[in-house]
């Protein structure tokens, strides 16, 4: 049981990471830093866009529309930490 709450806890960091990873592949995209005609870029952006996106859709469709600015994946991100807390706090000390 205690190996299956780390291995929950490292996905869950894993994906924070994946997600802070597409939003500074998606702005260096923007700013024409990277070139998705790059097969390597390409492959990174459409790996990091399958997913993020199912979960970063669901946001968006409860957020107002802010015109260019996406808050989607700050609330995703709190959203993972407020879950890792929620473990620790009240998972934790029941199989500790």
């Amino acid at each position: 049981m205690i190996a299956i709450f780390y291995l929950v806890l490292q996905i869950l960091k894993l994906y924070s990471y994946v997600v802070i990873a597409n939003v500074i592949v998606s702005w260096l995209i923007t700013f024409n830093i990277l070139n998705t005609q790059n097969r390597f870029v390409y492959a990174i952006l459409e790996l990091s866009y399958k997913l993020t996106e199912p979960f970063l859709n669901k946001i968006r469709r409860f957020l107002p529309n802010l015109g260019s600015l996406d808050i989607s994946p700050i609330i995703l991100l709190l959203l993972i930490w407020f879950i890792e807390m929620c473990m620790k706090l009240y998972i934790a000390p029941m199989i500790f």
